[in-house]
């Protein structure tokens, strides 16, 4: 089994969220939020701004710990065969400068703000589900019920 560890940003503004277009080596795309793994040695708040700044080109503060996520993806669904876990750290963020941009010469072909009312319409990682239950909810135990995956929601 692989093991990931991953902060992630749920950065929401006026009915938006920002979303991130996840294109992999293979071809094929789907919707996520900002956010990846966290380096080595590397405290999680400080990795949520940093792939925020990756991902999207733009500044970013964090206004709160929205949650933790812990998913096994069965190696028949994993990428690279192998089953896998993933640890999220979910974070509510504020981006403060710059402008959106694709991630270079990277995975991330673009970012846009998207209404809350067209994400169920999108082909998407169950991150952007599980970010906005625990945005919207801001559950005392940071954590939410998994999201099913099938249709367009993804590992």
């Amino acid at each position: 089994m692989s093991f990931r560890l991953a902060a992630y940003a749920v950065c929401i503004e006026d009915e938006r969220v920002l979303l991130a277009r996840h294109v992999s080596r293979e071809g094929g795309s789907n919707w996520t939020l900002p956010g990846g793994r966290v380096e080595h040695g590397e405290d999680p708040f400080d990795a949520v701004i940093r792939e925020v700044a990756e991902e999207t080109g733009c500044a970013a503060v964090v206004e709160r710990l929205l949650g933790v996520d812990s998913r096994v993806i069965p190696a028949a669904s994993a990428r690279a065969g192998v089953e896998h876990q993933n640890v999220g750290i979910f974070y509510r963020v504020h981006l403060t400068g710059g402008e959106l941009r694709p991630e270079p010469d990277d995975e991330i072909a673009e970012s846009v703000w998207t209404p809350f009312a067209d994400v169920a319409g999108l082909r998407r990682s169950s991150l952007v589900d599980i970010g906005l239950a625990l945005a919207r909810t801001r559950p005392a135990t940071g954590h939410v019920a998994p999201v099913q995956v099938g249709g367009l929601i993804q590992h």
